[in-house]
């Protein structure tokens, strides 16, 4: 059986997750680091990091780790640790294909008495019946006799400088007991928070759905009561401190969900729930009303704004509104399922102008992803709405007056 202190480990995609992991395991152990993104290789190579996610002073400090796109670099390695995306496709299913092609990579590399762990958020099953049969039909190795499996999913929080990779507790889980506690045991030289060793695969997998999916439902019945309290005309933020007044009150604030876990897991729960025969009547039910009440914030948004125009005799067509904020969440450059996209796209149905301000996107992604490229710098009197999305730090810094400043002479303060 495996050492796990003279592992040599492959990290199969450089991330926001794979990163920082194989930052981490690199002070201590051989590590590579595989990306199929050249780019993003190159960018790695050259000591930098555009999702801000390591530090300089950490990527110097991971002296085994070195950065390859050639599948060739990883066939000397025995610990094989999966941080793919999985996001979901235009019809809200899971889309499994970056998981398949990383297991697809790591089966032509596998040998006799190696593990393969994943870190990608996936329904309960999946690395057993998705993951493993890839793994032994391009390896020709048998599961649980050749070659093990191990699931810790990963809890990075983008933009986070408290909680960070180590300072989370990791939960771990192994294919047999034995690999279990290797598996555990490996995490632990790195997690200094500690590690919460599971009794199956599919419990941590399961474990790690439901932690957003519970996130996302909360924040569903915060948006909910937002849009009642607005209809009342009672402030959301003044209820909610008073209300948070009582010790076990949960402090959920409303807002637009995105970003690479929240709004793409509960439909993981619920496609597996479904498949294997639930009737819907009750939690995918829930979940799911909870993530459509979510998705469809950025129409609600947008109507308010419309309204507030309408009543200031502001003309929709041709308005040149200003979104401040592009990011899925506040101080961190990631754009993943951003649902300023989805309100961006809402203004432009009704013909408006949109300048979208964010001192933290990299343009050339937001272009690449999202054909929108973002303004240097917002352009004093020119907006007849104002939206500020996300609250980066930078914006926070901002006067009521210098916000007002950038609108016409009309423009009132808009809320969203």
């Amino acid at each position: 059986m495996m050492d796990e202190t003279n592992a040599k480990i492959a990290i199969i995609g450089l991330g926001y997750v794979g990163l920082p992991l194989a930052t981490e395991f690199g002070k201590t152990h051989t590590v590579v680091g595989f990306d199929i993104n050249q780019s993003r290789i190159q960018e790695l190579k050259k000591g930098e990091d555009s999702t801000l996610e390591t530090t300089s002073l950490e990527r110097k400090e991971a002296v085994n780790l070195i950065y390859t796109e050639n599948p060739e670099d990883i066939k000397d390695c025995t610990v094989f640790i999966v941080t793919v995306p999985t996001p979901i496709d235009e019809y809200k299913n899971p889309n499994l294909a970056p998981l398949r092609k990383a297991s697809e990579t790591v089966g032509k590399a596998l040998k006799k008495d190696d593990i393969v762990i994943y870190e990608s958020t996936v329904y309960p099953g999946a690395t057993e019946e998705v993951c493993v049969p890839i793994l032994e039909e391009i390896s020709g190795l048998k599961f649980n006799q050749d070659f093990y499996c191990g699931y810790s999913p990963e809890r990075i929080n983008p933009g986070d400088k408290m909680h960070r990779l180590v300072s989370i507790k990791k939960i771990t889980s192994g294919s047999t007991p034995e690999i279990a506690t290797i598996v555990d045991e490996l995490y632990q030289e790195i997690i200094t928070a500690g590690t919460h060793k599971t009794s199956s695969i599919k419990i941590a997998e399961a474990a790690k759905v439901i932690e957003n999916t519970q996130r996302d439902v909360n924040i569903a019945l915060i948006n909910e009561l937002a849009i009642i309290f607005n209809m009342l005309n009672i402030d959301t933020e003044s209820v909610l401190e008073a209300a948070g007044t009582k010790w076990n009150f949960l402090p959920f604030r409303p807002g637009l969900v995105g970003g690479h876990c929240i709004g793409v897991d509960p439909y993981y729960l619920t496609h597996k729930a479904i498949e294997v025969g639930y009737k819907p009547e009750i939690i995918p039910e829930i979940i799911l009303a909870g993530r459509r009440l979510n998705d469809s914030m950025c129409q609600y948004v947008v109507s308010q704004v419309v309204t507030l125009m309408a009543k200031k005799h502001i003309r929709v067509v041709d308005a040149n509104i200003l979104i401040m904020g592009f990011t899925f969440k506040e101080n961190c450059p990631d754009l993943r399922n951003s649902q300023v996209v989805d309100l961006i796209q809402e203004f432009e149905d009704l013909n408006c102008n949109i300048d979208v301000f964010d001192p933290w996107v990299d343009k050339k992604e937001s272009q690449i992803k999202y054909n929108i490229l973002p303004i240097d710098n917002p352009i004093s009197g020119k907006y007849d709405a104002i939206l500020l999305t996300v609250a980066h730090d930078e914006f926070k810094q901002l006067s009521v007056e210098q916000i007002k400043e950038l609108g016409k002479s009309q423009l009132s303060k808009l809320k969203n």
